[in-house]
């Protein structure tokens, strides 16, 4: 399979929300006494999603549609999620200053979650 520009971005971007995920939840600021198991999943599935898309793996070639519909459908979860855990329980309701330590995370995923929208929606099978 030939990748194309696109595509490698499209995997750059996947990796890159993956690795911020994953730092996320191994930083002792945020958690000092256990690495976050939402995280870590969440990381983790961004990986598994990738190999999901990209991999020649037979099954998933084969069902290609679905596992863009997954990729699509898991990155908008992320940043709803995001919305609702970080945006508005503690900035809004908590009063927590938006650009705290947990924006160093969550903000340049969720610029390369929406970024990879755009370019999920340009493939669309």
């Amino acid at each position: 399979m030939k990748l194309t520009g696109k595509q490698i971005l499209m995997a750059l971007l996947i990796i890159f929300t993956a690795v911020l995920h994953l730092a996320a939840a191994f930083d002792k600021v945020l958690y000092p006494t256990h690495a976050d198991p939402l995280f870590i999943l969440n990381g983790l599935g961004f990986l598994g999603l990738l190999g999901a898309y990209f991999l020649p793996i037979k099954f998933f070639q084969d069902r290609h549609k679905l596992t863009w519909w997954a990729l699509f459908i898991y990155t908008i979860l992320t940043i709803a999620a995001w919305i609702f855990i970080w945006v508005i329980q503690y900035v809004i309701i908590r009063g927590e200053p938006f650009f705290a330590h947990d924006s160093i995370y969550g903000v340049p995923a969720k610029i390369a979650e929406v970024t990879l929208l755009f370019l999920l929606w340009a493939e669309k099978p």
